[in-house]
């Protein structure tokens, strides 16, 4: 059996969800699946998507919303991810409440998930720091709001359960 191969496509203005599609694509890996990390704006100049098993696609949140170049990919690729099993993943609160419950996809992660039928989706926490780019997200920082609130273990847990059921299917074909 040929492990599945995932694609892992994000937006990200900080660096945080780069990071955690990193983490996201190492742990795929540690599963025994092939994964490549990419941001969305190089997996839509992808060919076609038809060397991909799956795809996991993520975007930092910002007001709500998911960064532009995420959503454009999901919008422009959304015939072939239609084809694809696909699960979505948002990085934004700035406090604990995604690693204290489950967080429903903002209202751009959930048109992007009826657009390509995802699988699932999950909300890890955010991380905004010091470097953090954007008159917005500076006065965040300046009046003591930011932080890191990732979680790698619950980010470990949930690439490791979308490994798990890829495995599984690919056994099963």
């Amino acid at each position: 059996m040929t492990p599945p191969h995932v694609l892992v496509a994000y937006g990200s203005k900080n660096g945080s969800t780069a990071q955690i599609a990193q983490w996201i694509g190492q742990d795929l890996r540690e599963s025994g699946l092939t994964a490549d990390v990419l941001p969305a704006a190089e997996a839509a100049a992808l060919g076609d998507l038809d060397a991909y098993d799956a795809v996991l696609l993520g975007s930092g949140l910002y007001a709500g919303r998911w960064v532009g170049e995420a959503a454009r990919f999901a919008r422009r690729r959304r015939h072939a991810l239609a084809r694809l099993p696909v699960w979505l993943f948002s990085s934004g609160p700035l406090d604990a409440s995604a690693e204290e419950r489950d967080i429903p996809p903002a209202p751009g992660a959930a048109r992007v998930a009826a657009l390509i039928d995802a699988r699932g989706h999950t909300t890890f926490g955010g991380r905004l720091g010091e470097d953090a780019r954007g008159f917005i997200a500076r006065q965040i920082v300046k009046q003591g709001k930011g932080g890191d609130f990732r979680d790698r273990e619950h980010i470990r847990r949930w690439a490791r359960s979308v490994a798990a059921e890829l495995t599984e299917a690919a056994r099963n074909t």
